[in-house]
C-alpha cells in the first residue's frame, strides 16, 4: 500500500514536470514501441527501466516504454527507436516532451488469468484497447498469450475476446446478401482451394469478401499466389465496392484495417509457437465478422504432419467453430479433411497458381478440384442457394461450363491484372530447374508437407514469386526406379543448389517397399 501511494504521488510530480529532451534517432527495430534515456539522467528524474511514459513530438503523441543506456543516449537526450520515431514522424529538430504514465488496470486483468480466475467481457476489452493503446510491453502481452494458453478460455471469454478485437478495427460494409466466407486452420502444402472457391461461389450469386494471408512458414499463402497474376492491397472501401460490384475478390488481409488487434496478438504468438485454441477461435472469427460473413465453412485438416493429428481434438474444435459461430451471429459448417499430404502439385506461389487455373480451365489436380468442390458446395448449401446434397454438383459444373473460370478473370482485372492471355500456362515459373527421381520402386507413403514446404522455401519461395516444388506424384502411387519424383524450380542458380542440399538432408518422401514383379521356374 505504500508503494503504492509513493508510485502515485511520483505519477504526480512527473506530470507536473514534463522533460523537454533532444531527439536522437535510432535506425534500429525494438519489436515494440521503446525509447532509451541516459541512465544517470533517468534515475535523477526518478524514472527506470519498464516505465511507461506519454512521448510527445509536435501534434502526434504514443505511450512507449522506458529502456536504460549509458551509451545510446546522453543526458538530456531520448533515442528513438525506429517504431517509435515512424510512429511520431519525428526528426532530429525541435524537442520531445516526456511524461510518465500510470501502470494500465489491464495489467491486474493478465494476473487474474495466470491465477486460473475466468475474466469478463469488458476485462478483455480493457486489455485489447490498451494494446492498441500500446499500454502494454510485449512481456506483458506474452503473460496474457500464455496463461490463454495454460488456463484455457471458456466460451464466453472467446467471443469477449472475439468482439473485443472486431472493434479495434473497421467492418465491411457490402450492402448485399448473403456474404459468405471460408478459413482454413493451415499446414497443407498446397492446398489453394481459395482461389478456385471464390469464383465458383461468386459465379453461383453469392457474395465473398475474401481477405487472405501471406506465407509465414510455409512456401506460399494465397495473397502470395495470388499476387503472380494481381495486386492484393486495396483499401476496404476499393474492396466493398468490388464485391458488390462483381460478387468477390482475394485480396490480403494485412492491408485493410480488419480486426486490427490481431495484429498485435499474432506478433506476440509467433516467437513463442503458442496457439491458444480461445485465441485462435477468436483470431479467426474476428476476421469473418469483420467482413460481416453470414455463413462460414472451416476447413480442419487432420493427419500426420499438420497441426492436428487427432480427431477426436479436430471434432472438438469443430463443435467450439459452430457454437461460437452461433453466438456471433454466422452460420458455419466445420469440414474435417484429410491433411496428411499437399493439395495440388504446386507448392509456391506461382506454380499453386498454376494449379488453381487449370482447376479453372476444368482439368487440374484432382484433390485440389475434389476439395474445392466440397468446400463450396457446403457453403450454397448453408446459404440456401442449393438443396441439400445438391452442393457439389453445382459447384463442379460452374467449373466445367467456364462460368467459373470467366468470373476469376474478372477479379484479376478489377485487381488490376491482364487477362487476355492469361492461362495455366502462362504464370512464368523459375527458369533453373532441376528434377528429382526415385532413387529405388516402391509405393509413395507419405508426403511431409513441413519438409517439403522447407525445400520450396529454398528455392526462393514465397519471395521469389516462380520459385518452389512441383509434385510428379501423390500418397498410395508405385513408383520404379528412374521414375520422376518432383521438380525444383528457383530463380538463381544458387538457390536452386541450396533447395537440392536441402532435399539430401531429409526424407520428404517416404515409400514402402513392394514386389513389382515375381518369377518361379
Amino acid at each position: 500500500m505504500v508503494q503504492s501511494s509513493y508510485r502515485k504521488v511520483k505519477e504526480e510530480v512527473m506530470r507536473m514536470r514534463r522533460l523537454s529532451l533532444k531527439p536522437k534517432l535510432l535506425d534500429v527495430m525494438a519489436g515494440g514501441l521503446v525509447v532509451v534515456l541516459n541512465s544517470a539522467y533517468a534515475h535523477q528524474n526518478d524514472i527506470y527501466t519498464g516505465y511507461r511514459v506519454i512521448v510527445r513530438y509536435k501534434k502526434r503523441q504514443i505511450i512507449a516504454m522506458v529502456d536504460l543506456s549509458n551509451d545510446l543516449a546522453k543526458p538530456g537526450e531520448i533515442g528513438l527507436f525506429y517504431e517509435v520515431h515512424k510512429a511520431l514522424g519525428a526528426s532530429t529538430h525541435g524537442t520531445v516532451e516526456l511524461e510518465l504514465t500510470s501502470r494500465p488496470q489491464s495489467i491486474e486483468y493478465i494476473k487474474a488469468k495466470m491465477e486460473g480466475k475466468t475474466l469478463e467481457a469488458g476485462q478483455i476489452r480493457t486489455i485489447i484497447n490498451d494494446t492498441m493503446d500500446n499500454r502494454l510491453a510485449e512481456g506483458e502481452l506474452a503473460a496474457f498469450m500464455t496463461s490463454c494458453y495454460i488456463r484455457g478460455m471458456n466460451e464466453d471469454e472467446v467471443v469477449g475476446l472475439t468482439e473485443s478485437i472486431v472493434a479495434t478495427g473497421e467492418t465491411l460494409k457490402v450492402g448485399k446478401s448473403p456474404i459468405l466466407d471460408k478459413h482454413c486452420i493451415g499446414g497443407v502444402a498446397g492446398n489453394r482451394t481459395t482461389m478456385v472457391m471464390v469464383p465458383i461461389v461468386a459465379a453461383a450469386g453469392c457474395f465473398i469478401p475474401k481477405t487472405s494471408s501471406r506465407a509465414i512458414t510455409s512456401a506460399a499463402g494465397t495473397a502470395d499466389a495470388m499476387e503472380t497474376l494481381c495486386d492484393v492491397s486495396m483499401p476496404i472501401h476499393e474492396m466493398e465496392k468490388q464485391v458488390r460490384s462483381i460478387g468477390g475478390c482475394v485480396v490480403w488481409g494485412g492491408a485493410i484495417n480488419l480486426a486490427a488487434a490481431d495484429d498485435k496478438l499474432i506478433k506476440i504468438r509467433t516467437p513463442l509457437s503458442l496457439a491458444p485454441k480461445g485465441v485462435l477461435l477468436s483470431s479467426i472469427l474476428a476476421k469473418k465478422k469483420s467482413v460481416g460473413a453470414q455463413y462460414c465453412v472451416i476447413d480442419i485438416p487432420v493427419g500426420r504432419g499438420v497441426k492436428l493429428n487427432d480427431m477426436a481434438e479436430a471434432r472438438a474444435l469443430a463443435k467450439d467453430f459452430i457454437s461460437i459461430g452461433k453466438r456471433l451471429g454466422i452460420t458455419i459448417e466445420a469440414l474435417i479433411t484429410n491433411g496428411e499430404d499437399p493439395i495440388g502439385n504446386g507448392i509456391g506461389p506461382a506454380l499453386e497458381c498454376r494449379d488453381a487455373l487449370a482447376c479453372l480451365e476444368g482439368n487440374g489436380p484432382r484433390d485440389l478440384r475434389d476439395k474445392s468442390c466440397q468446400l463450396s458446395g457446403t457453403l450454397l448449401e448453408l446459404s440456401g442457394k442449393a438443396k441439400k446434397g445438391t452442393g457439389y454438383s453445382i459447384a463442379a459444373s460452374l467449373l466445367d461450363n467456364g462460368k467459373a473460370l470467366a468470373k476469376f478473370k474478372q477479379i484479376v482485372e478489377w485487381q488490376g491484372g491482364e487477362v487476355k492471355k492469361l492461362n495455366s500456362h502462362s504464370v512464368p515459373i523459375g527458369s533453373y530447374h532441376h528434377r528429382i527421381t526415385a532413387t529405388r520402386s516402391g509405393r509413395v507413403s507419405h508426403l511431409d508437407n513441413k519438409l517439403l514446404a522447407r525445400v520450396a522455401r529454398a528455392c526462393g519461395a514465397p519471395a521469389d514469386k516462380g520459385a518452389g516444388v512441383y509434385l510428379h506424384m501423390e500418397k498410395g502411387d508405385l513408383i520404379k526406379a528412374g521414375d520422376p519424383l518432383m521438380d525444383l524450380y528457383a530463380e538463381s542458380e544458387g538457390k536452386l543448389d541450396m533447395a537440392l542440399r536441402v532435399f539430401e538432408k531429409m526424407e520428404a518422401v517416404e515409400m514402402e517397399k513392394v514386389v513389382l514383379d515375381s518369377l518361379r521356374e
